[in-house]
């Protein structure tokens, strides 16, 4: 999960292994019961994290690696908002993205994207014939917001702002509920990583997600999925899911294969999948683990199990980075460093490699430190790192699930 608002996605369905999981999708989610929602993190914690696990109908399968997909609800609390500064009761009649007739409140609150505001929705919301009405200099300071030429402006005005912001510092534009299919994108499903074997947990589909909240322009921010789901979903509450398969993320056919997992913060999630299916299983490979965050006694997530099988010889090793608990910060890719010679031991092995988590810092500076490593491992040059790392990547034993 992005550290500031939820995941868009576009969805490609998880090809149906039966009837019953062929009958579900994104456009007719199953209605899951919510049967855990508990805090990983301690009291201290400046994050907060939650493990939730979602009840599954008879038949429904997913395999390690997949992804859960969580269709959410806009906030009432936004929607009323919204609707009061536009000057609508909520009750007008609109048309959906399907042609269905639905009233204004539904639609905000179910198929339009109110949350993160878009360069793309500035410009539509610019174009509406009732932007030229915006009193004083409003509509040339929001033109000043538009086009390629103004890219900077408009990313800079955007960033920590919602469609609340853009109404209300550029009110009067919006003449017809209708409109707003024209300015706002659709409201869209949220992936996270599954974090469980079906083999362990055979009636339920179990993730990881940090609830985003954060303050900006004087108002307090929640995500649009997270925040449903750490406000508003509790045991015993329903929300409606689908599964979603990712192919390009999946364990070794081979059950003797080393693996090698690099999942800080909420890149954590696949991996406890992989260690489960790999334990049901009997699996005889070595595992790695590297994981980070930001306090040892407040964010080691699921601390508990990984020191469960590393007692039981599942869990071969456990490497940790927690950037704030010393004064230079550490990171995975430091500890990767730190034991580099071990590390190229394990790929000459046969070792898979994974990656899971934030792509714009972390997961580059992680495929930097693994380049170093083979590097120094094999004492050739950077050029024949890239290439190794080219070959590991047609052999599959070079994997990511980064967002």
């Amino acid at each position: 999960m992005n550290e500031v608002q939820d995941l868009q996605v576009n969805v490609v369905e998880k090809p149906a292994d039966n009837a019953t999981s062929s009958k579900y999708s994104r456009n007719n989610p199953y209605e899951a019961t919510v049967v855990i929602n508990r805090v990983l993190n301690g009291v201290g914690s400046d994050k907060e994290t939650r493990h939730f696990a979602f009840s599954l109908e008879a038949g429904m399968t997913y395999t390690p690696g997949d992804a859960v997909g969580v269709i959410p609800e806009n906030r009432a609390e936004a929607v009323a908002e919204v609707l009061g500064a536009l000057g609508f009761t909520g009750e007008e009649r609109v048309l959906d993205h399907f042609k269905a007739e639905i009233s204004l409140e539904e639609a905000l609150r179910t198929r339009l994207s109110i949350g993160k505001l878009t360069r793309g929705s500035v410009g539509q919301y610019a174009k509406l014939p009732g932007a030229k009405g915006i009193g004083g200099r409003g509509f040339e300071a929001l033109q000043h917001l538009c086009g390629p030429e103004n890219k900077l402006h408009g990313d800079e005005y955007c960033w920590g702002r919602e469609f609340i912001d853009l109404i209300t510092d550029f009110p009067g534009a919006v003449a017809e509920p209708q409109e707003l299919f024209n300015v706002l994108s659709r409201l869209t499903p949220r992936l996270y990583s599954i974090a469980s074997s079906q083999l362990v947990h055979p009636n339920s589909v179990e993730t990881t997600v940090r609830v985003v909240r954060y303050d900006t322009h004087g108002r307090s921010r929640l995500g649009v999925a997270s925040g449903q789901m750490g406000e508003r979903a509790d045991v015993g509450a329903t929300l409606p899911i689908f599964l979603h398969s990712n192919q390009n993320f999946r364990l070794p056919e081979d059950p003797t294969a080393p693996l090698i997992m690099v999942g800080p913060g909420t890149g954590i999630a696949p991996f406890r999948a992989f260690l489960e299916e790999r334990q049901a299983k009997g699996d005889s490979g070595d595992n790695w683990l590297f994981f980070g965050d930001q306090h040892q006694a407040y964010d080691f997530l699921y601390h508990e199990q990984w020191i469960e099988m590393q007692a039981k010889g599942m869990l071969t090793r456990l490497d940790t980075a927690f950037s704030r608990d010393q004064p230079q910060k550490i990171y995975v890719q430091d500890r990767m460093r730190e034991n580099a010679a071990e590390l190229y031991a394990w790929l000459q092995r046969g070792a898979y490699f994974y990656v899971c988590g934030d792509a714009m810092h972390m997961a580059k500076a992680v495929e930097q430190a693994l380049l170093d490593a083979i590097v120094k491992g094999s004492g050739g040059t950077p050029e024949q790192a890239v290439e190794y790392l080219a070959k590991m990547k047609k052999q599959k034993r070079y994997q990511r699930d980064i967002y």
